[in-house]
C-alpha cells in the first residue's frame, strides 16, 4: 500500500533538518542505478535492512536524494513529506522497512526523470526477469500474483532474476535496457509455502513487521539466477478479472490505457501532476514500441498461469 506526500517548502524542509542537527541519527548512503540515495533513521533495524537491500556507494559521494525515517512520539499515525527541489522525504512512525525501500526507490526515480537527457532513465513498478538472454517484465497492481509467477519462472532452468519488485529502464535505439534496483531482494516469509527452497534461509533471516525480510537469491538458488541487467523483450500485464479473457496480446494504445487506468500500476510514486504523468506515459510508449505486450488474467490456478508464460517463453 502506498502513502500519499505532503509536498513542502524548501523553507520548511531545512527546518526540519535544523531541528534534527543534534539527534545522533544513523547514516547510510545507497547506489540505485547511479543515484546516491541518504538514509537517516533512529532505527537500527532499518538500517542493517538498508545495508542488506542495497548496494553500498562512498561516504564522499553527495545524494542527489534523502529520506529521514523517525519516530515521532507526538504524533499518532505515519505520516509523509517531500520536498521535490532537494529530493528530501520525511517519513514518521513507520515501522515497516517496505515503506522506506519504496519511498528510497521513488526518490531516485523522481531525480532521473528529471535528469532529462537522450537515454533518460525511468523507474518500472515490477518484476524482470532474464530467460535465456531475453528479459521479460511483470507489471501489475497488487494481488494478481506478480510474486508467485516470478519465482516460478526463476525455478527454470537459465532464467535470472533482474528484480522481483522495481526495476529502472532506459531506450538505447530500438532496445529497452533494463537495471536490478537492489542489491538483495525484500521478500515475504510466506513465499516458502509455495517455494520450499526459501524456507531454510527465511528461518535464519530478521523479519520486519510486515513479516518481510531481505535475502540473496543467489545464496539459495545458485549465483547464476541473479542477474544486474537485460534486454527487454516481453510485457505481461497481470489483472485478475473474471469478465474478461484469460490470455491475449496486446498493442501499446491498449497497453497505455491500462497503465494510466491503474495509476502506472504504482502506488510509491511522491509525484503524480500532469507533467509527471506526460513524461511517464512518453516512455512507456517507447518501452511497449519495443517489446511485445500480453495480458495474463491471473483468474486460474497459478500452475495454470505459470504454464502459459512457459509457454510463450517456449515460443521465443
Amino acid at each position: 500500500m502506498g502513502l500519499t506526500a505532503e509536498i513542502i517548502t524548501p523553507e520548511r524542509k531545512d527546518e526540519r533538518i535544523d531541528e534534527l542537527r543534534q539527534s545522533g541519527l544513523f547514516e547510510n548512503k545507497a547506489e540505485i542505478v547511479g543515484c546516491c540515495i541518504k538514509l537517516l533513521t533512529d532505527n537500527v533495524d532499518f538500517k542493517e535492512m538498508w545495508q542488506d537491500n542495497f548496494k553500498s556507494i562512498s561516504d564522499f559521494i553527495r545524494p542527489h536524494g534523502r529520506i529521514f525515517a523517525l519516530s515521532d512520539p507526538g504524533q499518532d499515525g505515519m505520516r509523509l513529506f517531500y520536498e521535490p527541489v532537494s529530493k528530501t522525504c520525511f517519513l514518521y512512525n513507520c515501522t515497516y522497512y517496505g515503506h522506506v525501500k519504496s519511498i528510497a526507490l521513488a526518490i531516485a526515480g523522481d531525480f532521473l526523470e528529471e535528469y532529462h537527457s537522450i537515454h533518460s532513465r525511468y523507474s518500472v513498478h515490477g518484476a524482470a526477469l532474464d530467460i535465456f538472454g531475453q528479459g521479460l517484465s511483470l507489471i501489475a497492481p497488487s494481488g494478481t500474483g506478480k510474486t508467485t509467477l516470478s519465482y516460478g519462472l526463476l525455478m527454470e532452468p537459465r532464467t535470472r532474476l533482474v528484480s522481483d519488485d522495481w526495476f529502472y529502464a532506459r531506450i538505447l535505439d530500438d532496445v529497452v535496457m533494463c537495471r536490478a534496483s537492489e542489491k538483495n531482494v525484500y521478500i515475504r516469509a510466506t513465499i516458502q509455502k509455495t517455494y520450499p527452497e526459501f524456507a531454510s534461509v527465511l528461518s535464519a533471516t530478521k523479519l520486519d513487521e510486515g513479516g518481510r525480510g531481505i535475502i540473496d537469491i543467489a545464496s539459495i538458488l545458485g549465483g547464476t539466477k541473479k542477474a544486474d541487467s537485460t534486454v527487454m523483450m516481453n510485457t505481461i500485464f497481470l489483472e485478475r478479472d473474471p469478465g474478461d479473457d484469460v490470455f491475449y496480446g496486446m498493442d501499446v494504445k491498449e497497453a497505455l490505457s491500462y497503465l494510466l487506468d491503474h495509476n502506472f500500476c504504482n502506488p510509491h510514486m511522491l509525484i503524480c501532476d500532469e507533467r509527471k504523468t506526460r513524461l511517464r506515459t512518453k516512455f512507456f510508449k517507447e518501452y511497449f514500441e519495443r517489446t511485445d505486450i500480453y495480458m495474463l488474467n491471473t483468474i486460474e490456478k497459478p500452475e495454470e498461469s505459470l504454464d502459459r508464460l512457459k509457454a510463450l517463453i517456449g515460443k521465443k
